[in-house]
């Protein structure tokens, strides 16, 4: 057996790196005082998120950093012993890419650009094109960022390239179009939860959900970080403030408890499906 803590952060980040920074070497240190061996922190860390979704300001977009740029190495640094996965907008040259990045003390342990755009992010960002999982010294991971998770199949294909642990990294706003009055009455407040849970107990896998918190341009996000168990129950959980959710589990022994019976993802029935290659 064994177990490890993971960690899920909700917090608010903006346009200055040195106070993103800051923010996530805090993040750091209250997950690693708790003992997580693994940290997933929002969407947009470094750097914020777009301040408008609708009609993003081509002026106004976030600092473009390079897959090598010393800020991730720092944080790379800043992680050590622990696995830290961060978001972040990739320089990709002639594009840019709503992007994530694993690290630990040894470097860069895997990335993902965030294949599903949501109308008005098109403006700002060019799609990904694949999900992979890796290995890490807390157990294989597969990073979605945002609307990634609101597709089963994104989830899906890093549970079959062997993730163990999802990691979703979110800046994920109310509802922009019908705005309910209090946060835990709002539509996507409600999917949100739905997504995380859904993902975890449909592919039988652990899931850790992040999200800002606080508000960027006419966006309020919501918060509600999360680890979820491979049945899909909720662990921990931060609800709609700051703070980061801890949960302790031994990620092998709950898949194999959750895969005893019923093993969703060797009891699939691909040519039946529409859509399939």
């Amino acid at each position: 057996m064994r177990t490890i803590r993971i960690a899920a952060a909700a917090a608010h980040f903006g346009r200055d790196l040195d106070f993103d920074l800051a923010r996530i070497a805090k993040l750091i240190d209250d997950a690693r005082s708790s003992g997580a061996a693994l940290l997933v922190l929002p969407d947009a860390a470094l750097g914020g998120y777009l301040a408008d979704l609708r009609h993003p300001d081509p002026e106004a977009l976030p600092p473009a950093l390079k897959p090598d740029d010393p800020l991730i190495l720092h944080v790379a640094r800043l992680a050590a012993e622990m696995v830290v996965c961060v978001g972040y907008c990739e320089d990709g040259g002639d594009e840019r890419y709503n992007a994530a990045v694993c690290v630990s003390g040894d470097g860069v342990l895997g990335r993902h650009r965030k294949v599903h755009l949501p109308a008005g992010e098109t403006t700002a960002y060019a799609p990904g094109d694949r999900f992979d999982a890796f290995d890490t010294p807390a157990g294989r991971v597969g990073m979605l960022i945002d609307y990634d998770k609101t597709f089963p199949e994104s989830a899906r294909s890093l549970s079959l390239d062997g993730a163990q642990i999802l990691a979703c990294l979110s800046a994920w706003p109310t509802s922009i179009t019908n705005r309910a009055p209090r946060m835990h009455q709002d539509r996507q407040a409600k999917l949100f939860d739905l997504y995380d849970m859904a993902r975890a107990a449909e592919n039988q896998v652990c899931l850790a959900s992040s999200n800002q918190t606080g508000s960027m341009g006419g966006m309020r996000f919501l918060g509600q970080a999360k680890v979820v168990g491979p049945g899909g129950d909720v662990l921990a959980r931060t609800w709609s403030k700051a703070g980061v959710a801890v949960a302790e589990l031994d990620v092998a022994a709950e898949i194999d408890t959750a895969r005893r019976v019923l093993r969703h993802l060797d009891e699939r029935r691909p040519p039946a499906y529409r859509g399939h290659t």
